[in-house]
């Protein structure tokens, strides 16, 4: 445990050494920036951020949905994505301004307009109170959708709204190297993910709030935002 709760395995580490090793060495001057620490500065401006194991917890359980996620930035901008689910074979793809794909071939999000019709993914925290405003969001969201899904992995979700297997996503507990592929992959989809309030997304404080459709977005940054003002 990192933090009670927060599991970290030799899987997550060793993962990570792999990749940092990889990229470093075809891109020395590239900076580096992994859940697992070994952070390097950018001589270039470039930028890898890397979640080694997106969705530990469901690892340690041998339950399928974790992911390797691997993003490039330039300039606070996210250039490519990749997210691969080595259980399912499944790898997520997108370049900026070039589209996305699933295994080479492309992926669109689904037709759903309406919230309550809405197939939703939700991440907390891992300590998530009894009391606290994450959960109002989940009772408001859970009465006002279709169904919600808490499936354990941030990059997962957001490819997941990109080819249609779920129709939104919200969450206010992840990181930059959780989301930072998976928000280019939807993006390039062309889905929408903003902050919690429908504005810009903060990478450094992602509070985030993504779906396939502009009207499905719009339903559910007003529910999430009827359960702050009532918490």
């Amino acid at each position: 445990e990192k933090r009670p709760k927060d599991l970290v395995t030799e899987a997550d580490l060793a993962s990570q050494e792999a990749i940092r090793g990889r990229l470093l060495a075809a891109f020395p001057d590239h900076g580096f920036l992994g859940e697992e620490g070994q952070a390097k500065d950018s001589l270039s401006g470039f930028r890898w951020i890397v979640d080694p194991l997106d969705g530990t917890v469901n690892y340690v359980h041998r339950l399928p949905g974790f992911a390797v996620s691997i993003a490039l930035e330039f300039a606070g901008k996210m250039l490519l994505g990749v997210v691969y689910d080595p259980l399912a074979h499944e790898c997520f793809t997108a370049e900026a301004g070039g589209g996305a794909f699933l295994n080479g071939k492309p992926i669109q999000p689904s037709a759903c307009e309406s919230l309550r019709d809405a197939l939703v993914a939700a991440s907390f925290s891992a300590n998530v109170a009894r009391h606290s405003v994450e959960i109002d969001r989940f009772l408001e969201v859970l009465e006002a959708s279709q169904s919600i899904r808490r499936l354990g992995s941030a990059a997962l979700n957001l490819c997941y709204v990109a080819m249609g297997r779920l129709d939104a996503y919200w969450t206010t507990s992840v990181q930059s190297w959780d989301i930072a592929a998976g928000a280019l992959i939807l993006g390039e989809a062309g889905g929408i993910v903003t902050g919690l309030d429908g504005g810009q997304l903060d990478w450094l404080q992602p509070e985030m709030v993504a779906a396939g459709r502009d009207s499905v977005h719009r339903q559910l940054v007003a529910t999430l935002q009827k359960a702050s003002a009532s918490g």
